[in-house]
């Protein structure tokens, strides 16, 4: 049966400015990393991306190596834009990065001019899309000069085959860095899209205010700290579980010190009426600077509980304050 998007998809969920941009995204955004490689059936990862925009959820953010195996999640998503959401592609923003391996030789990852438009025509090729709204330099490349990989997004632009352009992962210096090379070509930087969550809080030294300072907004990944900020773990490691199964994410992540904070926030989160996923959702949002939070699905129903975060009250100062204390820079991370 053909699709057709729902007629009030706008209508429950708020959107957002990125910076002192034109571009708009929601508060919550699709990513497509863990779930929608050729691992997974096809048919699933449709009914999440249908019921995505369904919501309201324009947004679909993916990068040249996510899969597995790399480039199968772009693959995919095209597969599913081409039977699907083809009508809607001007309500969509629809962004890809490279920074990361992609195939062998010495232009496979980082940031040389010859590796970002290299992979950005493999990547619309693989989607079939003629553009995509952001395209971002996916991770700084120390031996290549930003002039090089910046005028390479420029050229991403002025060649139409990008609209805006974004950093991933990025220092606050090397921000600015990136800004003033891009400068030079009159192309914006537009959004930065770094790690941030309550368990990650590196970006707090230093990023946001360099967002306001050059007019950039920007979109936080891994704001469940890929699973560990939900409630998954509270009574020991499921066998389908990313501790149990992720390269990413090993069993040694999941401590007696870990234990103690999550169940000290999941307390908090019931106070509230809250999930903890869907606490650690509201607190990442509670930043000005944050445009967008970006989450993963491997379900129709987690992608529902995860959307849910946007009915709740904003946290208060005390709420805030009490977080605080469980909320723990580099709780989680293997020792």
């Amino acid at each position: 049966m053909p699709y057709d998007a729902a007629h009030d998809r706008y209508e429950s969920i708020d959107y957002a400015r990125v910076g002192r941009s034109g571009l708009r995204l929601p508060k919550i955004s699709l990513g497509i990393w863990n779930n929608f490689g050729y691992d997974r059936p096809l048919d699933t990862q449709r009914a999440i991306i249908r019921r995505a925009f369904d919501l309201g959820i324009a947004h679909v953010d993916i990068a040249n190596n996510y899969g597995p195996p790399p480039g199968s999640a772009e693959s995919n998503f095209g597969t599913i834009f081409a039977q699907d959401l083809a009508p809607y592609r001007d309500e969509l923003i629809i962004s890809s990065k490279a920074g990361y391996r992609m195939w062998d030789g010495p232009y496979q990852d980082m940031g040389s001019r010859k590796y970002l438009l290299s992979s950005l025509d493999a990547s619309l090729k693989r989607t079939g899309l003629e553009y995509f709204d952001i395209f971002y330099s996916h991770r700084p490349d120390p031996e290549t000069p930003i002039e090089e990989t910046m005028g390479a997004l420029a050229s991403a632009v002025h060649s139409g085959k990008a609209l805006y352009v974004g950093v991933s992962n990025y220092s606050p210096e090397q921000t600015r860095a990136a800004q003033a090379a891009l400068a030079v070509h009159n192309v914006p930087l537009t959004i930065h899209q770094p790690r941030y969550n309550m368990f990650d809080r590196h970006i707090e030294d230093g990023l946001f205010p360099v967002l306001d300072e050059l007019g950039m907004g920007s979109i936080v990944f891994s704001p469940l700290a890929q699973g560990l900020l939900t409630d998954r773990y509270l009574g020991g490691i499921p066998s389908d579980s990313r501790a149990a199964n992720s390269p990413f994410l090993g069993a040694s992540n999941i401590t007696d010190e870990y234990l103690e904070r999550v169940r000290g926030l999941n307390a908090i989160a019931e106070e509230r009426g809250q999930s903890v996923a869907q606490l650690a959702l509201s607190w990442v949002l509670r930043i000005p600077q944050v445009t967008s939070a970006l989450i993963g699905a491997s379900s129709v129903r987690q992608l529902e509980n995860n959307l849910a975060s946007l009915d709740q009250q904003p946290l208060t100062n005390d709420e805030i304050a009490a977080i605080d204390q469980f909320a723990v820079h580099g709780t989680g991370s293997p020792s």
